[in-house]
């Protein structure tokens, strides 16, 4: 771990002052090699899934842990996006010329070294990568054991495009070993890494923040909302409640809960049961809520507890909440909400504005599935993580969330009086 950590630091210096053009050419380069490596990376994960499944793990789990082609194809798409982004790094905003005659600004700059500690998505890897590359960091990442094949299958492909542009293959390392004691190496070694990204499950991620002695960007849950309003669009609401829960269960940013206005509860709550009826979703209600879906053919229903309210189900399993107000549905979200993504569906502006306001979670929609919550679909070429911390990066983590502003002066002798 010593040794991975002085040649990312070494590496974080050459990075940092790497032209545009060589990194735009690592990620297009990077582009390239997942298309043709289709076979050899599905030989890869078809390894792990395997293993996973005949150690148990869990179906959503296994689900994470999947490399279709179609998500190699989006992670190649991801690398090409990012390698038309402007580049950040170097950017100097906001000089202001003082009294003395001295300007003052800010220069965008990398972060340095990063470590990134994940569970099953492999995708993960290319994405920290890329983003590694573009904002001129060097990233040390820690796959989850169950993906060890694929990673350093993925790995190898990043390192060969490094090489390829002419920058050091160290600026991405993975490290090989399964022994978790590298997990405590790295998040207490300062002298070689500027900050801690977890990505997985809660566990993990209380587990980092309580033991990292370099600072954490992260996110612990993600108990999503959506919010179908007193004035709303009945059709548009099932649309976007239907995607937000069942398009896919395993992603931190599928809702989780459901809160429906009174005034519109009779009118939605038979029609969106039905729906999640029809796909097995099993719904724990409040009791207006029961009594209004308790009819429903081949529903799946259980009394809400109040530990439900505040659940990551990752799993086909919502909570449905009845709301007298736009205030109470606010207070619930605070109150019960893990500050990811929140979404109100309504057709009445004002309340979407207070929504946007109110909701104290690092994305907030009006009119949009929660699904959404996402670097790539963001326009962020791809993301690091989500952070629902409130300094320095939140929401979804993209370029800019890999640097940091320092200032700068530029004078013409001038002197302190």
């Amino acid at each position: 771990m010593q040794r991975i950590g002085r040649q990312a630091r070494a590496a974080s210096t050459l990075m940092a002052a790497a032209s545009t053009a060589a990194k735009n050419a690592a990620l297009r380069a990077l582009a390239r090699r997942l298309r043709e490596a289709g076979p050899a990376l599905a030989a890869a994960n078809e390894r792990d899934l395997r293993a996973a499944v005949a150690a148990g793990l869990e179906a959503p789990l296994v689900d994470r842990l999947r490399l279709t082609p179609q998500v190699i194809a989006t992670v190649a798409e991801g690398c090409e996006q990012i390698a038309a982004m402007p580049d950040p790094i170097g950017e100097i905003t906001g000089v202001k010329r003082r009294p003395t005659g001295i300007s003052v600004g800010q220069m965008r700059v990398p972060l340095g070294v990063f470590g990134m500690i994940y569970e099953s998505r492999p995708n993960v890897t290319i994405e920290a990568a890329s983003l590694a590359i573009k904002s001129g960091n060097a990233c040390i990442l820690r796959g989850g054991s169950e993906a060890l094949h694929t990673n350093l299958a993925l790995a190898a492909l990043v390192a060969d495009s490094l090489r390829e542009a002419g920058l050091p293959d160290t600026a991405v390392q993975l490290i090989p070993t399964t022994d978790r004691a590298a997990v405590g190496l790295l998040i207490a070694m300062p002298e070689h890494v500027d900050v801690i990204i977890p990505r997985g499950g809660k566990g993990l991620i209380e587990r980092i923040s309580r033991e990292a002695r370099v600072p954490v960007i992260k996110h612990l849950d993600g108990n999503c909302h959506s919010y179908v309003d007193e004035q709303v669009d009945l059709e548009q609401a099932l649309a976007v409640v239907d995607n937000a829960k069942t398009q896919k269960y395993s992603p931190c940013n599928a809702t989780e809960s459901l809160l429906v206005h009174a005034a519109q509860a009779a009118a939605f709550l038979p029609r969106i049961g039905a729906v999640f009826a029809a796909k097995g979703v099993e719904m724990r209600a409040c009791p207006r809520s029961l009594a209004l879906l308790g009819p429903l053919p081949g529903a799946r229903l259980q009394p809400a507890t109040e530990e439900d309210w505040s659940t990551e189900y990752l799993a086909p399993v919502i909570s449905i909440k009845v709301v007298d107000s736009l205030d109470e549905a606010i207070a619930h979200i605070n109150r019960y909400g893990s500050h990811h993504t929140d979404a109100i569906l309504t057709t009445h502006h004002p309340h979407a504005m207070r929504f946007l306001r109110e909701v104290d979670s690092a994305s907030v929609m009006v009119n949009a599935s929660t699904r959404f919550a996402d670097g790539f679909e963001y326009g962020l070429g791809a993301e690091i993580g989500i952070s629902t911390d409130k300094f320095h990066a939140r929401g979804p983590v993209g370029l800019e969330g890999l640097t940091s502003m320092k200032w700068v002066v530029l004078g013409q002798g001038e002197v302190r009086q």
